[in-house]
């Protein structure tokens, strides 16, 4: 990293904030997925440490509020949808498609919630369980929805963080789901979205962070998930995916993007490995990735987005650059597995699970 280089926290907040109060044209066809948006600004600011700063407690209230809003239930149980953009006004019955609950919008408002320090006593945890048992298909994956939807790694990775969240992992066959994460397993080391996929760091990290969230069984315990030559195997493939320029690419052959410093760097640090990563051309090219009036891009010129800023920093807190590059590149630690910052985690641990008599 260039002497003198730094992260423009300041811009960033800003950035993310502005997203918050409303997405620029640029960005409109993140509404239909609006709460899983919210998620990456206000993660983006609870990395930064400025939640405080850039919400009122107005804004935190108003907030809740639209979350809690976004929760919906049906005969298949509860969670949350992702936005309320084709809801008909006054309409009363069986939710419509968009109006189900979808498990990566229940993961994120979650968290969000979280960050913005809810109680939890709105929570319908038994309907969330229940909804995660409709998602599990026959071959062991998840769907996004209880009525169909993408099934793939991430929708997997959503079950096992809500699952864990919850402290309640009944709603998952666990044996069946670790033998397809396994089945997505790849020649290269890395995981595709589905069985015989091309392997992806974004799907590596969900399957690998999965491998280890996922609690004990009889057919599977921890220790035997992911080891051996595979573990080395998988750590090899996604040291090989940073690139000169400093940036992770998230499959073979193909250019840095700064999404995959996290989906990769990420897996990496669950895997132990983290130290393999070139830490400060990693941050080099992030500090590339910046735009000059706030935010972070996928690349160099490109214009940044919520989803980049996020993921940029998210690495930074996971894996920061040594003392020497300066204050501002100081961030708050994060869970690796979860992906929230160490003291959101510990308030989710607080509130969510169901209290024990």
């Amino acid at each position: 990293m260039s002497a003198g280089s730094t992260l423009a926290r300041v811009g960033h907040a800003s950035h993310v904030r502005r997203c918050l109060i409303g997405l620029p044209s640029s960005q409109v066809e993140l509404d239909p997925s609006r709460v899983a948006a919210i998620f990456y600004c206000l993660g983006s600011l609870d990395i930064l440490g400025v939640m405080d700063k850039q919400l009122t407690e107005l804004d935190r209230q108003t907030y809740k509020e639209w979350l809690w809003e976004q929760q919906t239930s049906g005969s298949y149980g509860a969670g949350f949808r992702p936005s309320p953009y084709v809801t008909p006004e006054g309409y009363a019955g069986e939710p419509l498609e968009y109006e189900t609950p979808h498990l990566v919008m229940t993961y994120t408002a979650l968290l969000c919630l979280t960050m913005l320090r809810d109680d939890f006593t709105a929570l319908n945890r038994s309907g969330i369980i229940r909804c995660i048992r409709a998602c599990q298909q026959e071959d062991g994956s998840f769907s996004a929805l209880p009525t169909g939807g993408e099934s793939d790694l991430r929708m997997m990775y959503c079950a096992f963080v809500i699952s864990s969240l919850l402290d309640d992992w009944s709603g998952i066959d666990l044996d069946r789901a670790i033998a397809y994460i396994e089945r997505c397993y790849s020649y290269e080391g890395g995981y595709g979205q589905t069985p015989n996929g091309e392997a992806l760091g974004g799907t590596s990290y969900c399957a690998i962070a999965s491998l280890y969230l996922a609690p004990n069984t009889p057919a599977s315990p921890r220790a035997s998930r992911l080891a051996g030559a595979a573990r080395a195997r998988t750590i090899r493939w996604l040291v090989q995916n940073q690139t000169p320029s400093g940036g992770f690419s998230g499959r073979t052959g193909k250019p840095a993007d700064a999404c995959y410093c996290f989906w990769c760097g990420a897996a990496l640090n669950i895997l132990g490995a983290g130290d393999l990563v070139d830490r400060a051309a990693m941050a080099a090219f992030l500090a590339e990735c910046q735009f000059k009036f706030g935010g972070i891009a996928k690349a160099p010129g490109e214009r940044p987005d919520p989803y980049h800023t996020y993921l940029s920093l998210a690495i930074l807190a996971i894996l920061p650059v040594d003392g020497t590059a300066g204050p501002s590149w100081k961030l708050a630690p994060l869970n690796t597995l979860w992906n929230a910052t160490e003291e959101t985690a510990m308030w989710a641990r607080e509130h969510i699970p169901a209290a024990k008599a």
